[in-house]
């Protein structure tokens, strides 16, 4: 089994049955074929099958499959020769699988894996012998990986130690010896470890310092505070790219901010302060500011001491670090509305980030100010709207929470959808825009935003009309229809005969004939049907709700539907039930449980209308008062998605939950 012209895998593997093995896609008799690339000439070529390889065994991780456990030798046996050009990436998946078996339950890990990995242990000890550096380091960083015990590997990382001279290795060293410990009983090769590892702690590099407290915190939980001057020292001190050359960490400043800001739970800005001192390196000064936003993401409570450092990057001379700081008031909104005339003072920089959308600083000056509800960022929307080029996005992008904050802008309808205080100034521009725009998309989003201004945005509804008539762009202006109300009457005989027509859009098209005429019937049977024929969804139930006593007649199928396994039309069906009936009895305990998560500090999207339900409802909605009385004052951001998003639904169930808290004392 040889890779033409390249090295021999080895006889062995002609011996296993792969098709009878399993994988992430199926049927292993592919990977003969990939180790043997993996082993060939081109270098390019072993590249490519080194990563398909690591997606058929590892894939997104889970389980361990049966190839996996069969292959290991063979990956093991290339990664040692020094032909192959893909050993790196070998031991990487060795590496990943090694982590991934000590992670996931028994029933998901091959049987096999074990018997396997005891007889790989050996192959990985010789591998901290390799004359090249970075096979060294990537053998340190399955063995600190990997569940072996770390009695078994310690003597090997002791003596690789005591011989490393390479900067890099020597970190990687640190932080396997510091897994390795924590997988040994007390003992001499335990001991002994531990003591090189505290004695690390007063090392002369500061980079051995830094790896000393990550080796150490995760069972000394309070030890990065204790050596916080130690950490900010290695942080700004130039040997930080050393880490990028190592196997586990791999990355730059940015990435090692990142990795270090993991030591320190909680609100506690001090590690965040520390960061954001003046530092003449640009990329310190970016990744202090993406620590901020980590920190700002997750908690409430380091805004006030944050808030002046945020102000005082304004004017920094790097525009990606002036980018980010007024991103970040922008996150913040009317917390940050002291220093709305510090962000206003941007509106006129032109300079944009090396990214590929060219976000501007200038632009996200104006997108702060729309977060303060600042007029003076409507001049700058009101050339966006009308076509200049802009950084905004063109589509909304949504991203899911967690420990980093991601820079970007919205979209320019999300932020004129925060803005209905100043529809008047705004919706010339909009008014106009609906006749020249020819993306369908861009309709939608424009029609969106009238469609949430409501009534203030009446003077768009004879261009919304012309709209209303076109096979094309009907339902883009029936949904600003429906939001404006009464104001479009003149629309009414066009909806009709829209509802008539049928189709899948007669729901929208009797709604809004609903909204703007006040007539529920169309509304009502073609709501009805679909209630009937189990073929309704969450937005439907809402608008059923909005029919109020009108949908009594379905109060039956609303109650069935309370049971839905699905939390929004659980959520949906229980207003919608209380809307026609008043009945509480049913729908405030099916609400109730569906906001409960709030008071543990976890957030989905559906606890929102869940809340405003019952702040619709009132008294009777104590229970769910009473439970969530203590939201508000929390200091944990109450959130699902990442960035800006995460900061105003942070805000937005904190507003409502304190309107559920006054309307049920009421």
């Amino acid at each position: 089994m040889r890779g033409e012209g390249g090295v021999g895998v080895g006889m062995e593997a002609e011996a296993v049955d792969w098709a009878g093995l399993r994988h992430h896609y199926g049927s292993a008799e592919d990977v003969p074929r990939l180790l043997r690339r993996c082993a060939g000439p081109d270098p390019d070529d072993a590249d490519d099958a080194s990563f398909e390889l690591l997606n058929v065994l590892f894939h997104q991780g889970g389980w361990i499959c049966s190839a996996a456990s069969a292959a290991l030798p063979f990956v093991l046996g290339l990664a040692a020769t020094p032909q192959v050009p893909s050993r790196l990436a070998l031991l990487e998946l060795v590496a990943m699988l090694a982590r991934e078996a000590g992670r996931v339950e028994e029933r998901f890990l091959d049987p096999g894996w074990a018997p396997a990995w005891r007889r790989a242990l050996p192959e990985v000890l010789r591998l901290l012998e390799n004359p090249e550096p970075e096979i060294r380091r990537a053998a340190a960083d399955v063995l600190g990986a990997c569940g072996s015990p770390g009695e078994a590997v310690l003597p090997g990382l002791l003596r690789c130690w005591e011989a490393e001279t390479d900067p890099a290795t020597r970190l990687e060293l640190v932080l396997s010896l510091g897994h390795a410990v924590r997988r040994a009983p007390a003992g001499a090769h335990g001991t002994g470890a531990s003591a090189l590892l505290r004695g690390l702690l007063d090392a002369p590099q500061p980079q051995l310092r830094l790896a000393a407290v990550h080796a150490l915190a995760p069972a000394d939980p309070c030890l990065p505070a204790r050596r916080l001057d130690d950490v900010l020292e290695a942080l700004r001190d130039p040997g930080v790219e050393s880490w990028r050359h190592t196997s586990s960490v791999r990355t730059g400043v940015l990435g090692v901010h990142h990795w270090t800001s993991g030591l320190f739970d909680g609100p506690d800005p001090a590690f965040t302060l520390g960061v954001l001192a003046d530092h003449h390196d640009d990329e310190r000064r970016v990744a202090a500011l993406a620590q901020a936003g980590g920190l700002l993401s997750r908690w409430r409570s380091p805004a006030a001491p944050l808030l002046p450092r945020l102000v005082g990057r304004l004017d920094d001379p790097a525009a990606e670090v002036r980018f980010r700081a007024v991103e970040l008031l922008a996150c913040l909104g009317r917390t940050a509305a002291a220093h709305a005339d510090d962000a206003a003072a941007l509106l006129t920089d032109g300079a944009t980030r090396a990214t590929r959308g060219r976000e501007g600083v200038g632009e996200a000056a104006v997108w702060a100010l729309a977060r303060m509800n600042d007029p003076r960022c409507l001049p700058s929307l009101v050339e966006f709207v009308a076509g200049a080029r802009s950084g905004f996005a063109s589509y909304s992008v949504h991203s899911a929470a967690d420990e980093r904050h991601p820079v970007r802008l919205p979209s320019l309808s999300e932020v004129l959808h925060r803005l209905p205080d100043h529809a008047g100034t705004l919706l010339p521009a909009v008014r106009d825009r609906l006749g020249t725009v020819t993306d369908d998309r861009l309709l939608h989003r424009l029609c969106g935003v009238l469609a949430e201004w409501g009534p203030a945005a009446e003077q768009a509804v004879p261009r919304l009309l012309g709209l209303l008539e076109d096979d094309r762009t009907w339902t883009a202006a029936a949904t600003a229809l429906a939001g404006i109300g009464r104001g479009g009457t003149e629309a009414r005989s066009v909806l009709l005969s829209r509802v008539r027509a049928g189709g899948p859009h007669e729901g929208l098209a009797a709604w809004a004939y609903w909204r703007v005429c006040g007539d529920p019937g169309p509304a009502l049977e073609v709501l009805g049907r679909g209630l009937a024929e189990q073929r309704i969804r969450h937005p439907e139930l809402r608008r059923l709700a909005a029919l109020g006593a009108h949908a009594a007649p379905h109060a039956d199928l609303l109650r069935a539907m309370t049971a839905d396994a699905d939390p929004w039309p659980r959520v949906e069906a229980a207003h919608a039930l209380w809307a026609a009936t008043g009945d509480t009895e049913t729908t405030v305990p099916v609400l109730t449980a569906v906001v409960r998560g709030l008071a543990e500090g976890r957030y989905l999207p559906v606890m929102l209308p869940a809340v405003r339900h019952l702040a619709r409802i009132g008294p009777p909605a104590r229970p769910a008062a009473d439970l969530l009385r203590e939201v508000p004052a929390g200091d944990r951001r109450l959130r699902s998605s990442g960035g800006w998003e995460g900061f105003t639904q942070d805000e937005t169930i904190r507003s409502a939950v304190r309107e559920l808290l006054d309307a049920a004392s009421a």
